[in-house]
């Protein structure tokens, strides 16, 4: 695969099979994906219009980018199905690759799929990595002062473009002062997460700590572990203070 970075945006040439739903109808089915960085943090899909069984019927102008040009905007309509929006085009965008390409909204589709699997959120980076590793460091977890969870047998979770993160068994965590929140989150590489407050000195700390039940394979090990905020709580790890990562979290 090659990556291209022309007129400020960054492309690559995709090869898994990539097929958009609506309604349970099959929308664009492909093996040639171009993966388009739309922001720095994941791609979005750009499908060749041969590969949209869908019909697109169009509704005028749509978004402008500078790196991408004026967008055309479409409804997506397949079999009694219809998504307003679903759909756009840069049929004169000064990146030539992607005239001939479909953008299809991400939150439009029912689901997406890569190869067999189901991907939620948004695309995966095929540039990121998620390593989950066992470790021997000794992790404690400090919240206004107060020790909330302390383990010799953490599992350290590294994910690309993120700071570590350290999971912890829940029998090591004072789960009497954790409360479930009912937020839940997913992730396209992690899977679904459940989150707890904690509350400490007559304060709440809202969706403070995470679990994630039954992570996707990549991230098996994490299975019932509790992580929490680095940025939002004192993690020592072998004695040492660490310094609070600066995230968009």
């Amino acid at each position: 695969m090659g990556t291209t970075q022309r007129t400020g945006v960054r492309t690559e040439q995709g090869a898994k099979r990539i097929r958009a739903y609506l309604g349970g109808r099959l929308v664009a089915d492909t093996t040639r994906p171009l993966l388009v960085w739309e922001v720095p943090y994941y791609p979005t899909y750009y499908i060749p219009l041969p590969d949209v069984r869908a019909e697109l019927v169009e509704e005028g102008p749509g978004r402008c980018s500078p790196s991408r040009g004026d967008a055309t905007a479409y409804t997506v309509k397949v079999d009694g199905a219809q998504a307003e929006g679903g759909a756009s085009r840069y049929l004169e965008s000064p990146e030539e690759a992607l005239r001939d390409l479909v953008r299809l909204d991400w939150n439009a589709m029912d689901a997406w799929f890569e190869e067999d699997e189901e991907v939620f959120v948004h695309p995966r980076d095929p540039h990121t990595r998620v390593d989950v590793l066992p470790s021997s460091r000794h992790v404690r977890v400090e919240v206004d002062g107060v020790t909330v969870a302390e383990s010799g047998s953490p599992r350290l979770l590294f994910e690309t473009g993120l700071p570590v993160r350290y999971y912890l068994p829940k029998p090591h965590v004072r789960m009497d002062l954790l409360q479930p929140s009912g937020t839940v989150t997913r992730c396209p590489y992690k899977g679904e997460a459940t989150y707890w407050s904690v509350v400490v000195n007559g304060t709440v700390h809202e969706d403070l700590a995470w679990s994630y039940p039954t992570p996707l394979p990549e991230s098996g090990p994490a299975a019932g572990l509790v992580c929490f905020y680095d940025e939002k709580v004192d993690v020592y790890v072998d004695g040492v203070l660490q310094e609070r990562p600066k995230t968009k979290f």
